[in-house]
């Protein structure tokens, strides 16, 4: 019944993602299990009982499954959001995740490829490559899933909600629908805007029969999934990259890392990746001043 009530919350009245929704019951589904767990006696069947011992012993336990501290923190968050909301309700007096300290987390820089290799590889400049990309239907679609990634840093769940109607050719613009359903305008540089109009013209012509209104779809004409957009851009990327990461958020940070090299406010930044504070987008910083020591060490005679 809580539970029920809280995930109606978040989907009806904050309007979270699908993939929100999705990962806030999945935690709260396996904090409940870890309270009432099969075959024994132990039950916990109203919130009110629930203490933060409770909520510290899960956190012990998954830290020992070899979870990730970030990956506990994130479990963590949706118990606090689901315990404020009880809260709130008038459904419990006191909230069990007050008195918990989550997980230190290492800072990670991003990972990022290689923006030269990509862009000659988008260019069909690889040195010693056969032709990358075809020019059939599959390969300018693969083409404008990596172009739209790197192009405006859209996140995997924001480029396959994209519909033909978001896209602004006069302004050379495209409209997304980001996190807590926040829309912002990104513009396109002028390749991927031909890009967009080629792979308009190849889709009308394969005539698929079906209604999507998703613009970027699979070779049947039907919704593209995370799962395709994910493979193809590890596919493509293992031409110029040997790292483990290859994923579609490498190519967000390879995009806002390039926008930075190259002298963009920070603050500009922000409003691109739909950032909503700035010390999210200052984590790419770290990764410039990497880039600044590198340079010097190999430049200056005293480094």
């Amino acid at each position: 019944m809580f539970l029920g009530r809280f995930i109606q919350y978040i989907k009806f009245e904050k309007r979270y993602s699908s993939h929100t929704v999705s990962a806030y019951q999945s935690d709260l589904d396996q904090f409940l299990l870890f309270l009432n767990p099969p075959d024994t006696e132990a039950s916990v069947s109203h919130p009110s009982n629930i203490t933060h011992h409770d909520i510290r012993n899960w956190m012990v336990q998954l830290m020992d499954q070899g979870i990730s501290p970030r990956s506990v923190n994130r479990k963590l968050a949706t118990l606090r959001k689901y315990f404020k909301f009880l809260l709130q309700e008038g459904d419990i007096t006191v909230n069990p995740t007050s008195r918990i300290n989550a997980p230190k987390v290492p800072k990670n820089l991003p990972v990022v490829v290689d923006g030269d290799k990509l862009t000659g590889m988008l260019d069909g400049k690889l040195d010693g490559a056969e032709k990358i990309f075809t020019d059939d239907f599959q390969g300018i679609r693969d083409k404008l899933i990596i172009e739209m990634l790197f192009g405006t840093g859209i996140r995997l769940a924001e480029l396959t909600g994209i519909k033909e109607t978001d896209i602004n050719f006069y302004e050379n613009t495209i409209k997304v629908l980001g996190k807590r359903n926040k829309q912002r305008i990104i513009p396109l540089n002028t390749e991927l805007v031909l890009l967009l109009k080629k792979y308009i013209e190849l889709k009308k012509s394969e005539n698929f029969n079906n209604n999507t209104l998703t613009f970027i779809v699979t070779n049947k004409g039907t919704n593209i999934y995370p799962k395709l957009i994910y493979n193809t851009v590890q596919r493509y990327l293992s031409n110029i990259s040997t790292q483990n990461k290859k994923s579609p958020h490498v190519l967000r940070h390879t995009f806002a890392t390039s926008l930075l090299n190259k002298g963009a406010d920070l603050n500009a930044i922000k409003e691109l990746l739909g950032h909503a504070n700035l010390s999210a987008t200052q984590i790419y910083t770290h990764n410039s001043v990497e880039r600044l020591k590198s340079i010097y060490k190999q430049a200056h005679p005293k480094a």
